[in-house]
């Protein structure tokens, strides 16, 4: 199962709205199939491991991250699959919470005769896969909030200045964590200032092109910024407010861009929740927050915030610099949004360190 999941988390940010699975047959005790979810979903990580498997999958034990499919989509169900193959046991980590199978795969397989366990590495399986379990069970995206900053938590200088306070170590593996997301997201105001392309520049991962969304409630992105320029080649999601004006929008969607219109919350300000039910419709599983200061308190206001993955470089700012996450309005610490660590990791002279929200 640790196999599987590893195989699986090749496909995050390149499966949606499919969940990234990892599956492994194995047969006296060797492995003969591996597959995991193919980009877009589909074929999903049975077939291709039964496929590589063959013959050997008769009489064989899968092991599988999520639950088989049990529904016809635009592929046949997984469930009936292994069934066909002959299988003998089947061990899934995870039940899939999506209405159309949630148990009915495995009770599929246990009425054709497979020996059916579940739960094995379920606490594992459930962290690879849960941009897909978040939107199922909540209507939303997981949501990932990527800060990069100095030791006092600043992101720029008093001047402005904010390229670049981490090493190159450090930036690329902010682009693989780009790679692992559906979407990225900034505010107008990070667009205008720091210019972002938001795509992924790591060797081997040029086919990795998450949707790219801009806030821009004034729609004050100029047609001539990059993120308008190259929209038809790159996917850009333009959100603004359902009154911003007609003329000005038809520009930007003649321009390639895609432009939908989000209700304002009592603030003014663009919905989250309504931006984030709509990435979920869209069949956006994990979404990443870029920026910027604004933006950042924004989703931390509104505890929306599942994860952190917080980079530090070894410089100080001080207090005239540009905090982080921008003010809260937090009046005691009880009311403070709260995460526990994951990990941390060293980047060069940089410091990665991840957390999760709490329960």
């Amino acid at each position: 199962m640790s196999v599987a999941l590893g195989l699986a988390r090749r496909g995050l940010g390149c499966t949606a709205p499919n969940p990234p699975v990892g599956c492994v047959i194995v047969k006296d005790g060797s492995i003969v199939g591996r597959g995991w979810t193919q980009p877009g979903g589909r074929p999903h990580a049975e077939t291709e491991a039964l496929l590589r498997a063959g013959a050997a999958a008769a009489g064989a034990e899968a092991f599988v991250t999520l639950e088989p499919c049990a529904h016809h989509g635009r592929t046949p169900p997984c469930c009936d699959a292994l069934i066909a193959a002959g299988i003998a046991r089947c061990v899934v980590a995870l039940t899939d919470p999506d209405p159309r199978v949630d148990g009915e795969g495995m009770k599929r397989m246990r009425a054709a005769g497979i020996a059916v366990e579940t739960g094995l590495l379920a606490e594992e399986s459930a962290e690879v896969t849960a941009g897909f379990l978040s939107r199922v069970q909540r209507g939303r995206p997981l949501v990932t909030l990527k800060l990069a900053t100095s030791l006092d938590g600043r992101i720029a200088t008093s001047t402005g200045e904010s390229k670049w306070i981490t090493g190159p170590e450090a930036r690329a593996r902010a682009h693989l964590l780009r790679a692992e997301h559906d979407a990225i997201l900034v505010g107008s105001g990070t667009a205008l200032s720091d210019d972002p392309r938001l795509d992924v520049r790591l060797p081997g991962l040029g086919g990795r092109r998450p949707l790219r969304v801009v806030l821009d409630r004034r729609l004050r992105l100029p047609l001539s910024h990059g993120l308008v320029r190259d929209a038809r080649d790159l996917q850009t999601l333009l959100l603004t407010s359902e009154d911003a004006p007609e003329e000005q929008a038809r520009a930007y969607q003649q321009a390639g861009v895609n432009l939908q219109r989000v209700p304002c919350d009592e603030t003014g300000e663009l919905s989250l929740s309504a931006v984030l039910t709509g990435l979920g419709e869209q069949g956006m599983n994990r979404v990443m927050v870029e920026g910027g200061a604004a933006v950042a308190a924004a989703f931390l206001k509104a505890d929306l915030v599942d994860r952190l993955a917080w980079f530090r470089a070894p410089i100080v700012l001080g207090g005239d610099g540009l905090a982080a996450p921008g003010a809260l309005g937090i009046e005691n610490l009880a009311r403070a949004p709260r995460f526990r660590r994951n990990s941390i990791q060293a980047l060069g002279l940089d410091l990665l360190e991840t957390f999760a929200r709490n329960a």
